[in-house]
């Protein structure tokens, strides 16, 4: 998902997609360890990169809710 896209989504949904992306990169990493090889390599990258991007919008998002509870 683009991250336009996942900023429209709530809190609770972005963290819910968190865990399954870290579960899916668990699971690529257990099998590179067993197998000694991936199909894909790009595809941890890919997993890497969407779970630093749904990192980074669910921290915006509580830095915002923090800011308009101040004012």
């Amino acid at each position: 998902m683009k991250a336009h896209e996942l900023r429209d989504l709530s809190v609770a949904e972005l963290e819910a997609r968190m865990k399954d992306e870290i579960d899916a990169l668990q699971k690529l990493y257990f099998n590179k360890a067993v197998a000694g090889q991936v199909e894909s390599p790009a595809t941890i990258k890919n997993h890497r990169k969407e779970l630093a991007r749904l990192r980074t919008i669910i921290g915006e998002k509580n830095r915002t809710e923090k800011t308009e509870e101040k004012a």
